[in-house]
């Protein structure tokens, strides 16, 4: 397929409404007007791409109805790509529409927006970086499993059974301040911690590595 390709069922999609449309019009791809309305710009490309969504902020300087138009594909990854593309049109005011088989399908139409904000989600971003000991991670990184407030209590648990031998989940509470003790002891998440008895845990083997793994953020709770 061609970007020309595109402009065929654009301009009949677009003419449908009762819009008169030309083409290649002030570097822009396809244009439509009609009666007093503000234009209608479309831009065409075979790919969603930032270059295209910045073509497409562009084109805001001369009107508010911008839309984005690519060709629609049938794979699981474009379901998911559009998916994503919906969003960030919709944050940029922009405009989207895919073709398939001649048939125009519109994704998301031009507008302003305001983006929902979900109290509950900050909730956790907040208490997540107030219960974090220090700053353990690197922004960016791959190779090793980012250090949640989670994984401190675990090592601060780990750290104490390496000394102790063996704990009971209500000693750990209140002897490390680790509200939830009981839950990640008994839930054994990453494999660390074992049952010795009833209500009495110790340390597997891969929590004594799990130690020399982490022995910065190790010496950071000690600390």
């Amino acid at each position: 397929m061609r970007e020309t390709d595109l402009y065929g069922p654009v301009k009949s999609f677009l003419e449908a409404q009762g819009y008169t449309v030309k083409a290649e019009v002030q570097d822009c791809d396809v244009v439509a007007v009609r009666g007093e309305e503000d234009p209608v710009v479309v831009e065409l490309k075979l790919q969603l791409s930032l270059a295209l969504l910045l073509q497409g902020v562009d084109r805001q300087s001369i009107t508010d109805a911008v839309y984005v138009a690519v060709p629609a594909g049938k794979t699981a990854r474009w379901k998911g790509q559009v998916k994503d593309a919906v969003r960030l049109c919709r944050r940029l005011g922009l405009g989207l529409l895919s073709v398939r088989n001649g048939a125009v399908l519109v994704h998301v139409d031009p507008g302003p927006y305001a983006p929902r904000k979900y109290k509950r989600r900050r909730e956790l971003l907040l208490k997540e970086f107030q219960n974090r000991v220090g700053d353990p991670n690197v922004g960016g990184q791959t190779k090793r499993k980012i250090i949640t407030a989670y994984r401190q209590d675990a090592l601060r648990l780990a750290m104490y059974l390496a000394d102790a031998g063996t704990v009971k989940p209500a000693l750990a509470r209140k002897e490390l301040g680790v509200v939830k003790a009981a839950a990640i002891l008994q839930s054994d998440y990453y494999g660390w911690f074992e049952r010795v008895e009833r209500g009495v845990y110790g340390l597997r083997p891969h929590g004594v590595a799990a130690l020399e793994t982490y022995a910065d953020v190790v010496a950071l709770l000690r600390a």
